[in-house]
């Protein structure tokens, strides 16, 4: 957190939106990053419910100093209606969880999808052409699903409960993101376990973007063990803990394993280069942020 002799009257403002947002990990993020690479703004943190983003926005668009924000739930859609524009990804999955302000304008991104690539990319994973098991199309398995199709994945299989609101939903996201990318994208029910037995043997790639495994001590996990093919790629969004059962199986399978705590910080870092054009010093707030 910056000091308070580091705010003047030139300090710029970002902050995050949304409600409850007191737990988030982002004002500690994103303020040592300004700190480290000498940028004049501070990250604050601003309960907001979706009916009152009209005003919200508003505010944004017409105080000079504040040069954008996170989005978090309830409002990351409820949002878009206020904007002047949407970025490729926030278009096609409906969700917006970040926002630039420049003359006026309120112009809103989705950073989830590219944290999750750069991840992958930064583990050594080149997903273009592969197949992929996708767990999840909610929240931040929509933000996967648009930007993997987006860069060139060849084939996803996603799993949801059948008639459940995140299949639903998916249903018609999936619809945009074909008739955009050519990307083959089929949805299933994840109650079948066959059906994911057999995707999952077939796939590059395995991605558990539910809630399931998160918490301290939790040994949940969304995928048996028994159903993991030696070898593949396995990533898990969740990142606390930051070892999540499925991760724990995967390695015993000599998998790839991937955390979600890489996708969250390269998610933020590429917000900063959104409002400011700057690269995030990754490994030095993992150091002093993140360190087991």
């Amino acid at each position: 957190m910056p000091e308070a002799n580091r705010i003047s009257g030139h300090t710029r403002l970002i902050g995050l939106i949304g409600k409850p947002t007191s737990h988030s990990m982002s004002p500690a993020t994103h303020n040592l990053s300004f700190e480290l690479l000498g940028i004049d703004a501070v990250y604050l943190c601003f309960d907001v419910e979706a009916d009152g983003l009209g005003a919200t926005v508003a505010a944004l668009k017409a105080m000079d100093s504040w040069d954008g924000c996170n989005v978090t739930m309830p409002c990351k859609q409820d949002i878009i209606q206020y904007l002047d524009g949407l970025d490729d990804a926030a278009e096609l999955m409906g969700a917006v969880n970040v926002v630039k302000c420049v003359d006026g304008k309120a112009i809103g991104y989705n950073t989830d999808g590219v944290g999750f690539m750069a991840n992958l990319a930064k583990h050594g994973v080149e997903a273009a052409g592969k197949r992929m098991v996708l767990l999840g199309p909610g929240g931040a398995g929509s933000a996967i699903l648009v930007q993997v199709a987006l860069d060139g994945v060849g084939h996803i299989d996603v799993f949801a409960r059948a008639g459940g609101k995140s299949y639903l939903k998916a249903q018609g996201l999936i619809d945009r993101v074909v008739a955009k990318t050519g990307c083959q994208v089929v949805l299933h029910d994840m109650n079948n376990t066959d059906d994911l037995a057999t995707c999952i043997a077939a796939a590059d790639i395995l991605v558990n973007a539910t809630s399931v495994g998160m918490g301290i001590d939790c040994t949940d996990t969304p995928v048996e063990s028994a159903l993991i093919k030696e070898g593949m790629v396995v990533a898990d969004a969740i990142y606390n803990p930051r070892e999540t059962q499925l991760i724990k199986d995967a390695k015993a399978k000599g998998c790839t394993t991937i955390s979600g705590l890489g996708m969250m910080i390269e998610q933020a870092a590429a917000g900063e280069k959104i409002w400011y054009n700057v690269d995030m010093p990754i490994e030095e707030i993992k150091h002093q942020l993140f360190a087991d």
